[in-house]
């Protein structure tokens, strides 16, 4: 604890911490001429091509420039100088990346030019990680994407992702780690939460990283999700009104402002969606499945002076999900799991509050100080008169905290350093009703038993510091060292774990192809769990019992190559994870209540590639992600719920596939620009199918059947103002049971098809 108090102590006496060290990026680049000499005070142009931001550097003597405190995101650098024909190069930014552009010069003639000297960057050259950029147009024109309930923006779009028991799962992990602006949203709870945390219509780019992340890069193995929202800058005075409705009483509707000057931007948004098709449903038919939602979304960003950035997104956030059951008692669902007589239905809530200070003292050297405060509540309610069992659990969680780090560029290195951590406290109530139906069931003969209620209070807190360094010895190649120690306390539980991080990137001379490989260490902090005696009678009388929960540590091995061709980028890699305390989740009895467990041991291993190319004749762009992986566990629970299972895989005493496996998964699609100021887009999904937990009941094998689904989405616009679209997903109607691993709600089927009018208005004020 007393490592804990100096950790926090020292972060709040800095004025907080930020999430990931790494909020922005940077770009740098020289200007030679035609004989290789530099060009000295050269006029430098740092554009967005997706807003009006700009800034502007001049070169130095040795005909160098940089621009820091970049968010990510497309970027045009323009470069202009006396005697010299201008020069113009596309740039992509990831965060934590430091692109190197190379500008020549030629002299100019009586005729003014402009050199376009390359294709857009489509991944840094100088990180391990592979990395998936979506922006503000592809939200807006891939199918279903936009409202506020999807994940269709991740799950087209990157490898081995996909909503499976109604939670999203990425190299199949529930673990992920979630950021708004650079500055991470903490949550150590599991599978509890089935509300989006952001609007996908506030959403100006979306960075997802797989693996293979530097020291100041957390600990969330399996992926990180950056969101950079929209700021202001891309519009001027400037309001968009969002209406949509269609089948299932569905409608999605916002409405957004946005503005800025020189120094200030501001963006604002209201928001309110429902559907009578929420979650995923245990049969075909969608019975008791409505789902409602608001909220609110803020950020400004304050340019004080050319050497410090303000910056403040908030965002709040209700949501109601009716939980879906099966009505039909003879179906082979109910002998699993007997859902009929529940009517369960989750509200939950989330408010954040994120601030960040960005600090240039120079060329060289950017401090960032980013303090946080976060509360989720999750709150899950049956009928009263639900069973056999009735059942209530409140759930709120707090946390707050910050991140504070500091990036220095000496000649050949790029070092980063800093602090991350947070406090946490949480309250749960449980509740559970043991009834009777009217006329009895002979099913559920003990019925009527007292009831049950449990109070429980906990707090914990995480501190981690990291140090991580890139060394550029050669143009073409990249090394990258770094640790991470880490300190939890919380329920009883104190655990420590430093975790090394080493990667190498080699870019290939005239091809240009990078490869990368990578080999680390993580760490996840457990949920906050307390059991006190009522809750370890109920699981007793349930054959169950709780164990402590650890911490989940990983061992990541990864390779990679990105290849670009004339604006193409195909991206492959291949990894390869070991995990002791694997986190999971588990149900008590019929109580339809998540529970988090640990697994003693899993290996997840797998192949993956992406293929995205640039604006095919400026009307088309195509994007495709294909993942090969198994994912296995194996030996006794190690934490939380377990029903003391000594072998998971009983009576095998290796490994097993995990009950969210799926060996391939596939999306193509694209969209394209159509005449009279219209467009097309599609996705094509393929997924081999889930593990199937009760073979030849009816499916025979291991694995339940394979799926494809078809989404479609037609749009026009009708001069600037106004614009309407037609979208369709599963357009086929083509059902299929997804997954029989008896989790929240019992089994789960995809989505029938759903079709709706969107509709935008644009207007200043």
């Amino acid at each position: 604890m007393r490592f804990t108090r100096i950790i926090l102590l020292t972060t709040v006496l800095l004025a907080a911490i930020a999430a990931f060290a790494s909020i922005f990026g940077s770009v740098r680049g020289i200007v030679h001429d035609s004989q290789h000499r530099p060009v000295e005070n050269a006029m430098v142009m740092l554009r967005s091509k997706t807003s009006a931001w700009s800034t502007s550097a001049t070169t130095d003597a040795t005909g160098q420039f940089i621009f820091n405190s970049v968010s990510l995101g497309e970027y045009a650098v323009t470069v202009a100088a006396p005697t010299f024909n201008q020069a113009a190069q596309n740039v992509r930014v990831s965060s934590g990346s430091q692109p190197v552009l190379h500008f020549s010069l030629s002299v100019a003639t009586n005729k003014q030019i402009i050199n376009v000297s390359g294709a857009p960057e489509a991944a840094p050259t100088d990180s391990a990680t592979p990395i998936t950029l979506v922006s503000r147009l592809d939200v807006e024109r891939t199918p279903g994407a936009a409202r506020s309930n999807s994940l269709a923006m991740i799950t087209d779009y990157v490898p081995g992702s996909y909503v499976t028991h109604d939670q999203l799962h990425i190299r199949d992990g529930h673990q992920t780690s979630r950021l708004i602006d650079g500055v991470p949203v903490p949550n150590t709870n599991i599978a509890s939460n089935l509300g989006p945390q952001f609007d996908p219509k506030d959403v100006d780019y979306l960075e997802v990283d797989r693996g293979s992340y530097g020291a100041e890069f957390g600990d969330r193995t399996y992926g990180v999700f950056n969101v950079v929202p929209r700021t202001g800058f891309e519009r001027n005075r400037q309001a968009e009104l969002v209406l949509s409705a269609g089948n299932f009483y569905q409608t999605n509707d916002a409405l957004s402002f946005g503005s800025h000057t020189e120094r200030f931007a501001y963006y604002a948004s209201v928001n309110a969606n429902r559907s009578n098709l929420g979650l995923q449903p245990p049969i075909p038919q969608v019975v008791h499945d409505a789902a409602n939602g608001y909220g609110g979304f803020g950020s400004i960003l304050f340019n004080v002076n050319p050497s410090n950035q303000l910056r403040l997104v908030s965002s709040l956030r209700k949501d109601y999900y009716q939980v879906p059951y099966d009505p039909h008692l003879d179906d082979l669902e109910s002998a699993q799991f007997d859902s009929s007589g529940l009517r369960d239905g989750d509200h939950e809530s989330d408010a954040l509050i994120n601030a960040s200070w960005v600090h240039t003292f120079n060329s060289k050297l950017l401090l960032t100080l980013s303090p946080f405060f976060h509360r989720n509540i999750a709150d899950y309610e049956s009928n009263p008169n639900d069973y056999p069992t009735a059942s209530t659990d409140r759930h709120s969680s707090t946390y707050a905290g910050g991140q504070a780090s500091f990036a220095a560029n000496f000649n050949r290195n790029d070092l980063q350093v800093g602090f991350y951590g947070f406090h946490q406290n949480d309250n749960q109530r449980l509740g559970i009703l043991f009834n009777c139906p009217a006329n009895g069931d002979p099913n559920f003969p003990d019925c009527g038993g007292p009831p049950f209620a449990d109070s429980e209070s906990a707090s914990g807190s995480l501190a981690a510091f990291f140090l991580d360094d890139k060394f550029k010895p050669f143009s073409w190649l990249t090394l990258s060292a770094g640790f991470r120690p880490t300190h939890f306390a919380g329920s009883g539980i104190s655990e420590n774990a430093i975790s090394p991080r080493f990667g190498a990137t080699v870019t290939v001379p005239r091809l240009r192809w990078t490869f990368r490989a990578f080999y680390g260490h993580y760490y996840q902090a457990p949920p906050l769990l307390t059991t006190s005696g009522p809750l370890l009678q109920l699981c007793s009388e349930n054959d169950c019992t709780f164990i402590p929960l650890h911490g989940e540590r990983d061992e990541e091995h990864q390779f990679g190559v990105t290849i670009p061709f004339r604006g193409w980028a195909l991206d492959a890699d291949t990894f390869r994870t070991h995990v002791n305390n694997f986190f999971d989740h588990a149900v008590i009895g019929e109580s339809n209540l998540f529970f988090p467990l640990t697994i003693q041991k899993a290996l997840i291993r797998g192949w993956e590639l992406t293929l995205r190319s640039p604006r095919i004749a400026h009307r088309a762009q195509l994007h495709l992600s294909y993942s090969n992986q198994v994912a296995y566990g194996g030996g006794a629970i190690t934490g939380g719920l377990t029903d003391g299972t000594t072998n998971l895989c009983d009576p095998s005493p290796g490994l097993c596939p995990l009950d969210h496996d799926q060996r391939n998964t596939l999306n193509v699609g694209g969209d394209v620009t159509l005449p009279w100021h219209a467009y097309a887009s599609t996705n094509i999904y393929y997924g081999s199918g889930f593990t199937n937990a009760f073979p030849d009941q009816p499916y025979p094998g291991a694995y339940l059947p394979a799926h494809t689904t078809f989404d479609l989405s037609l749009g026009k616009d009708f001069g600037e103002r106004f614009s309407a679209s037609l979208n369709a997903m599963n357009v086929a109607n083509r059902r299929v049971e997804l997954d029989n691993s008896v989790t929240f709600g019992g089994f789960h089927w995809n989505n029938p098809r759903e079709i709706y009018v969107e509709l935008r208005y644009r207007f200043h004020y």
